[in-house]
């Protein structure tokens, strides 16, 4: 591991750095969202029909399927990646300074994704001024899409703000060394800018910080989304007060994983070893096998309460998850990352960067599957059995899957530009690891020394 001290100088290599990987990453994520759009619009010329969603009942299928499945993945990331730079704040995690602010942005990233599935799944984008904005004050009573869209709204805003807040502290100290082009907007972010609110900051961000932590179980991936479904009795395969704690354990074993990727992309792309250093993906892999034993925990739960003694409804829900592969695969590789993790504890010599960005590319995809037959399986399911038929079959049609390398895209775009414009990394990361701490320069002795008192 590299034992260079990082400078500012490096935090502001993907700003003034642009190489050709760059510019084929932006062409094939461009591409990706291009393709999905193009699906899009088609589906908007020839209705909902195109996806095979709505059909229900004797015509089989289901009306829910991936695109509700990606926008539960892609909450559950954002929130999940918020959850981690408050706890770095919070809990004094320094060791996960360098990537708070990479999880910040895949809040922000993570929340565009999944808001604009709702306008996807909607049929119609007017439908968002129809029937959500021009009767807010009615439908916010009694509808779960407009508190939907008013949650994920307030954690854009709470979220942007506390990224805004950060970044006055950075582009203040680093303006001369930043793009005179976007000029115009480091001075609207640091309007108004004294060095007396350092402080004043710093408490601002950490109250900001409180607050998500608290509102985590009620609001969004632990509360509003999940109740969506835990409240509708007639739906065995979603009925039950488990669902708010499995939503929050999926939301956190998805977001590292995201943390994951992108940190090791930034950290290959620009040298960053002695920032992003080998010890943060030890960590992180650490928190992963943690929340991965949460989930299989949880999902072991529903199967013990759903195989002895359930209620009709209840097994024939728990006896499709025990036989269809959409289930039992993606759960079979949360168990294979958990030992794989488990193993590294034992014997640290198995870990490897590469082995934690596949266990990381393994828990998304297997979030993915689990939650998209979450949804697709509840419908199937239903107690109030008015269709005698068996129940239908659903495949993601093309359009649909084409919406997940779309949002992929997208959000590989946020970062791709986000880079150019902000630094990803904290100057308070580089202060920190380089023993400043806001007071100039101290020796590498110094500061193992003072490292107890720091955790403490």
């Amino acid at each position: 591991m590299s034992t260079k001290s990082p400078t500012e100088a490096d935090i502001l290599r993907p700003i003034k750095n642009t190489s050709k990987t760059y510019f084929i990453l932006f062409a094939v994520a461009a591409l990706a969202l291009g393709i999905f759009l193009v699906g899009w619009a088609y589906q908007l010329y020839e209705g909902m029909s195109v996806t095979g969603l709505s059909d229900w009942g004797t015509g089989g299928g289901v009306t829910w399927g991936l695109y509700i499945g990606a926008f539960i993945w892609w909450v559950g990331i954002a929130h999940g990646g918020i959850i981690l730079s408050a706890a770095v704040r919070l809990l004094g995690m320094d060791r996960y300074m360098p990537v708070a602010r990479l999880a910040e942005m895949l809040t922000l990233a993570g929340l565009s994704a999944a808001g604009f599935y709702i306008i996807v799944h909607m049929g119609r984008p007017d439908r968002m001024v129809t029937s959500v904005l021009g009767h807010y004050h009615i439908t916010v009573n009694n509808s779960p899409l407009v508190w939907d869209v008013t949650v994920i709204t307030a954690y854009f805003v709470l979220t942007a703000t506390y990224l805004g807040l950060t970044l006055r502290y950075d582009i203040t100290r680093m303006r001369d060394d930043l793009p005179e082009i976007f000029s115009p907007i480091y001075k609207v972010m640091t309007l108004g800018y004294t060095k007396e609110e350092d402080d004043v900051i710093e408490r601002m961000v950490w109250w900001v910080a409180l607050a998500i932590i608290i509102m985590a179980p009620l609001l969004l991936h632990g509360g509003v989304i999940p109740w969506l479904f835990a409240l509708l009795s007639t739906y065995p395969g979603w009925f039950g007060a488990i669902q708010g704690p499995q939503f929050l354990t999926i939301a956190l074993t998805s977001a590292i994983s995201g943390v994951i990727l992108i940190s090791y992309a930034f950290r290959r792309a620009y040298d960053w070893d002695h920032i992003i250093t080998d010890d943060v993906f030890r960590g992180l892999l650490l928190w992963l096998g943690f929340f991965c034993l949460l989930f299989l925990w949880l999902q072991l739960q529903q199967l013990v309460s759903g195989s002895f003694s359930p209620t009709t409804a209840h097994e024939a829900a728990t006896a499709s998850k025990l036989s269809h592969p959409a289930y039992i695969v993606p759960i079979t590789m949360v168990l294979g990352v958990l030992a794989f993790i488990f193993a590294t504890t034992i014997r640290p010599a198995l870990f490897t960067k590469a082995r934690a960005i596949a266990a990381a590319v393994l828990v998304l995809v297997a979030t993915l599957v689990e939650k998209t037959y979450f949804v697709v399986a509840g419908l199937w399911y239903p107690a109030f059995n008015i269709y005698e038929a068996t129940p239908g079959d659903y495949f993601p049609s093309l359009i649909e899957m084409s919406s997940v390398l779309g949002t992929i895209g997208l959000v590989t775009l946020f970062f791709l530009a986000i880079s150019k414009v902000v630094p990803v990394v904290e100057l308070h990361a580089v202060e920190h690891l380089r023993g400043d701490h806001g007071h100039g320069h101290e020796d590498e002795t110094h500061e193992h020394e003072s490292e107890p008192e720091v955790k403490a």
